[in-house]
């Protein structure tokens, strides 16, 4: 393509070229071609993983947050997704003229309960206004450090053959949620989004087994894009129940409205764990433990048949292929 599209931010292949052709093609190096929610650095002796998300979100609130905590949310999972401990954080505005004052007061406080609930510290950061018409509202930049302090290698291309995929709840709250604002929908029940730190509970899992191959959060793109990402990374092929994917009652009702795919929309508080099979009933319940797992399960396997492909076993009994999607379902939905 010539010219940018939405669709170049939305997880899905065509942001995958974009990384491949532009970005890795020029910046190729050990640590980026990993393809990971961050990098894991060695300094001095100690490793540390480095992670950096903007958020674009629109609207800035929406039922269960804001673009606020979303960014605090997003990056320490994202480290926390490399196996470390978020230590630190730098926050940067970039802020259009005319926004209230008042709004910008509420996001900024909902970022410091979102980094006290996580247990990090705001270290550093930046301010710019640009002229009004020249944004929306605000846009939000955070990076994060973290200390990894197992000696674990958490990657997507660690996934083997036999290892059980397991989610830690219902997918496509958040997507959802900011839909639903974003288009006026009311419904009887307020669906909210799902975003949250989940390092305590990573760091829950971490400390009942050895076995983590691969932790990912399905952000942009939905469950199936990050499981196609993880699928062409290890050379595995994946097999998905349906019936055992945790999808509420009321995303299952709006998705099939709006003829949305649930598979397709993101998450910003699911973590999906691959682990080896014999582990994986003591992670489960683990996480079960955590309230951000408490409704926590087995969604599928690793296989090393059809490798770099996803397969959904349906509920009838037929399988069908989850492809990576192309086009941009929700834009600017984090």
């Amino acid at each position: 393509m010539e010219k940018i599209q939405l669709a170049h931010g939305s997880g899905g292949k065509l942001s995958q070229d974009l990384f491949i052709n532009v970005f890795q093609k020029k910046f190729s190096n050990q640590y980026l071609n990993e393809a990971h929610d961050g990098a894991v650095l060695e300094l001095q002796g100690r490793r540390i993983a480095f992670s950096t998300d903007s958020f674009v979100v629109s609207p800035l609130f929406f039922p269960g947050g804001n673009i606020g905590d979303l960014a605090i949310n997003g990056t320490v999972n994202d480290l926390s997704m490399c196996g470390a401990k978020p230590v630190y954080l730098s926050a940067g505005f970039i802020i259009e003229e005319g926004l209230e004052m008042g709004r910008l007061i509420e996001i900024v406080e909902s970022m410091q309960q979102a980094a006290l609930k996580a247990e990090i510290l705001i270290v550093t950061g930046d301010t710019k206004v640009v002229e009004h018409g020249s944004g929306d509202g605000v846009y939000i930049n955070t990076a994060g450090v973290g200390l990894v302090e197992r000696d674990i290698t958490i990657s997507p291309k660690n996934a083997a053959d036999g290892d059980l995929i397991i989610i830690n709840g219902s997918i496509a709250d958040h997507g959802i949620a900011i839909m639903s604002k974003r288009e006026g929908l009311e419904f009887e029940t307020e669906i909210k989004t799902d975003s949250a730190p989940l390092n305590h509970m990573i760091d829950g899992v971490l400390d009942v087994s050895e076995n983590i191959h691969v932790l990912r959060d399905p952000t942009r793109g939905g469950i199936a894009a990050t499981l196609n990402e993880i699928a062409e990374s290890s050379n595995h092929g994946i097999v998905l129940q349906e019936e055992m994917i945790p999808i509420s009652d009321q995303v299952k009702a709006v998705s099939s409205i709006l003829g949305l795919d649930p598979l397709y929309i993101a998450n910003e508080g699911k973590v999906l764990v691959i682990v080896k099979e014999c582990d994986a009933m003591k992670v489960l319940a683990k996480m079960k433990s955590y309230p951000e797992g408490e409704d926590a399960a087995v969604i599928g396997k690793v296989i090393s048949n059809h490798p770099g492909r996803v397969i959904m076993e349906t509920k009838i009994g037929t399988k069908r292929v989850v492809d990576m999607p192309v086009g941009n379902q929700l834009p600017r939905i984090c």
